[in-house]
């Protein structure tokens, strides 16, 4: 097996980053010892220092401050009132993150549906919020932890091919609305239904 994917992994432009992390598996170790895994097929990256959503509508001050922290550690976000699971980019002091916005399920799932009940498992993980619940992940305990944790890291994966990534606007911005900066694998059925903000 891989070893996990370092915190200096992080430690760069997020959009590079949140491109590469394409084919990743996330995965989550319980108490018990189970392991609940998915393949990351969606994310989106946020850059402060030239990102117009920083300083715009959920992204407000504290939320950007949130994201200054060192490079390759986990932070969450709240949107609409659930967490969003990021990872800190740059260096410490400088707001900017990848945020997983959707995993293929490949192990634990029944553990994943007990956490997160759905009549589609299509549903299960296809949504930032959505795999936070599924994972069972608890903010408090995760944030401000090094990515690559016993309880929470990222094996890499195959590189996806480029013909095979889809690049969109992010979703749910007023502000920066036209960054090509959302990355996808094409075809893959557990990508969210999320709308871009906007064409590119």
């Amino acid at each position: 097996m891989p070893a996990p994917l370092s915190p200096a992994f992080f430690d760069r432009d997020p959009v590079r980053a949140a491109r590469e992390l394409l084919g990743a598996t996330l995965v989550r170790v319980l108490p018990g010892g189970e392991v609940l895994a998915g393949r990351v097929v969606e994310a989106e990256a946020y850059d402060c220092l030239r990102d117009p959503a920083c300083t715009a509508g959920r992204f407000h001050a504290v939320r950007t401050l949130a994201m200054a922290i060192a490079p390759g550690h986990w932070l969450f976000w709240t949107a609409h009132g659930h967490p969003l699971l990021q990872v800190a980019c740059r260096e410490e002091g400088v707001s900017a993150s990848v945020l997983i916005r959707a995993l293929e399920p490949l192990e634990g799932l029944g553990h994943m549906l007990t956490h997160r009940p759905v009549s589609r498992e299509r549903e299960l993980t296809n949504g930032p919020a959505k795999l936070v619940y599924a994972l069972g992940l608890n903010p408090e305990q995760i944030a401000g932890q090094p990515v690559n944790g016993p309880a929470l890291h990222l094996l890499p994966g195959l590189p996806v091919p480029d013909e095979q990534v889809g690049i969109t606007a992010r979703v749910g911005l007023l502000a920066g609305k036209n960054l090509p900066w959302r990355f996808l694998i094409r075809g893959n059925p557990w990508v969210s239904p999320g709308v871009p903000s906007m064409e590119l």
